[in-house]
């Protein structure tokens, strides 16, 4: 049974068009799961809102702990790792991550990324082979598929792949990049565009991107079917 791991990075609290300047990249990622959970309510799933909890910004005592090998680091060491231990487990025990995020001045939220911080790590999602200088990444996370499922809003309008200001649009690149970094390669992409501008323009580009989810929980639903099927013939 797929576990999935789901990620809120905005700092709005509330879900758009219920609560006062509510979220609509909330509204995605929750309409995800609920779709998920209404025909799997059998798969587990772990919630973190790091909008309203963010984590920890990586310091010189996490920079200092994390690149100790296991073996020689000190007692204080293992106090300092203790939430990117708990961060990266949530993230290595997942099939689907799903995060839902805003799009913040062109890149992601800080909470975003103080959270991509504390799950690449050496010796946790990633690792070195010395014995292969010009490239010696080893992405720990590529022992089985896993998704990445990418829901976001834009208060703009014309940042997807080919769009006018899609040169601007460090988030989903930036994400890819680190997460394909440590092993997960498969990624799904739905955004909401115009919450700026509003109106029609913004209620054509929330409906369209629900309807987009609807459809991506049938296909992921059925590629878990499929797989699970053909490990037990």
């Amino acid at each position: 049974m797929p576990h999935i791991l789901h990620i809120d990075a905005s700092a709005r609290p509330g879900f758009a068009g219920k609560d006062n300047h509510g979220s609509h990249s909330r509204n995605l990622s929750h309409r995800f799961v609920s779709q998920w959970q209404s025909r799997r309510a059998q798969d587990s799933i772990t919630y973190r809102d790091i909008g309203q909890n963010p984590p920890s910004i990586i310091d010189h005592d996490w920079i200092a702990a994390a690149f100790t090998p296991e073996e020689k680091q000190e007692p204080w060491m293992a106090d300092v790792l203790a939430e990117s231990d708990e961060l990266t487990g949530e993230l290595i025990a997942a099939d689907i991550l799903v995060i839902g995020t805003p799009l913040y001045n062109f890149g992601m939220p800080a909470a975003l990324k103080a959270w991509i911080d504390q799950v690449v790590r050496m010796g946790r999602t990633v690792d070195i082979d010395e014995s292969n200088p010009l490239d010696p990444y080893v992405a720990k996370l590529a022992d089985r598929p896993r998704h990445a499922v990418i829901l976001t809003a834009r208060g703009g309008v014309g940042f997807n792949p080919g769009a006018q200001m899609a040169h601007m649009n460090h988030l989903e690149p930036n994400l890819a990049t680190a997460l394909e970094f440590i092993g997960i390669t498969r990624f799904h992409y739905i955004a909401i565009e115009g919450q700026e501008v509003g109106g029609e323009l913004l209620a054509e580009s929330v409906a369209d991107a629900m309807q987009q989810v609807d459809t991506l929980v049938d296909e992921l639903q059925a590629t878990f079917a499929e797989a699970s099927h053909l490990e037990t013939v």
